[in-house]
């Protein structure tokens, strides 16, 4: 029977093998070797995240690099720190078009700002794939992403079963400019319309931010100015981390409805807690492996889809010892990174 102190030890396990990715392969790149199977010089892939701060991306990275060892390729990791500076990606993938590198797997920053770097790749031969958020431009060879638009359905129906089709509530939007999030922010406006279709919208036009810090600030302003908020719904990892923590420095967590997206050890332990009700949690590992996989696909002359969907499941209390739950929350990093 799976338990809280099991699920603590597990997270912890994970933190450590996540910190530890940088050490076994070096310098944000993976490479045991400077050539392939065969004896010629290894594909280079480059891996953008939007950031590498936030368990979600060290997950990605993750994904890529199990993919890099099942392909015999090179996966190069590199992204800013923070998911707030798009100059520093955008920097980023002009050096590694400078450097030639084979192929780019990117989570653009900025559907907009983001497409001019990624049409120039292009241009330049180099073929490039999307993953997690959008991009404005058909310049891509595919993407790969969640459906957000249908997880933040997930998360508005949930949301407005546990109210009981009434109450006030709160949206914590992300960011602007940010693709996936917005789709959740949507997603989730509609199902609130058509599954609680009493509740008053307190708030739906105020950002989080970029950091945990800056959401924790945005949501103390928040719970301070409307104290008769009866659930919350917050579209990523930082959004609702900041948004449990303000709840609890205010003596409300657990008696406010928070419903969030992704996961880590603070938000699964919240959730044991009864003081988190809800999360809708992705597939970041698979993603970052379909990425990887689809980008050699390409350099090796195979069709890959224009748009791939990846899992969004929604994670309760009642369901987190299900086995597709667990495969998610804890997956076999191990293996991955022996190899």
């Amino acid at each position: 029977m799976f338990s809280r102190s099991s699920a603590a030890s597990r997270a912890f396990c994970r933190l450590v093998l996540f910190a530890l990715i940088p050490f076994v392969w070096g310098c944000g790149s993976s490479s045991s070797d400077e050539s392939g199977a065969d004896g010629a010089a290894a594909l280079e892939i480059a891996v953008v995240p939007k950031g590498t701060t936030h368990e979600f991306w060290k997950a990605i990275h993750a994904g890529a690099e199990k993919a890099a060892a099942e392909f015999d390729v090179d996966v190069i990791w590199q992204g800013p720190q923070k998911e707030d500076d798009r100059q520093l990606q955008i920097q980023v993938l002009q050096n590694l078009i400078s450097r030639g590198v084979d192929a780019i797997v990117v989570a653009p920053l900025d559907a907009r700002s983001m497409a001019r770097p990624v049409e120039a790749a292009v241009a330049r031969g180099i073929p490039v794939v999307v993953i997690d958020s959008g991009l404005e431009s058909d310049a891509q060879s595919s993407f790969i992403a969640s459906n957000n638009y249908e997880g933040g359905r997930i998360g508005g129906q949930y949301l407005a079963e546990q109210l009981g089709g009434a109450g006030k509530v709160v949206l914590l939007r992300y960011q602007e400019g940010s693709a996936s999030t917005t789709n959740r922010e949507r997603g989730f406006l509609d199902a609130l319309g058509e599954y609680a279709p009493d509740a008053e919208l307190l708030v739906d036009n105020m950002y989080a931010g970029a950091t945990m810090a800056l959401a924790l600030q945005v949501s103390q302003n928040i719970l301070n100015r409307f104290p008769e908020i009866d659930a919350i719904f917050t579209p990523n990892e930082s959004a609702t981390q900041g948004m449990l923590r303000a709840l609890e420095t205010a003596g409300r967590a657990g008696d406010v409805t928070l419903v969030g997206f992704d996961v880590n050890p603070i938000l699964l332990d919240a959730m044991w807690d009864g003081t988190l009700h809800g999360l809708v949690v992705q597939d970041p590992v698979g993603m970052g492996y379909e990425g990887v996989k689809a980008a050699v696909s390409i350099l090796r002359g195979g069709a890959v889809p224009e748009r791939m969907d990846t899992r969004t499941i929604l994670v309760t209390p009642d369901n987190i010892e299900d086995a597709e739950i667990q495969e998610l929350l804890y997956p076999d990093f191990d293996r991955w990174l022996d190899n």
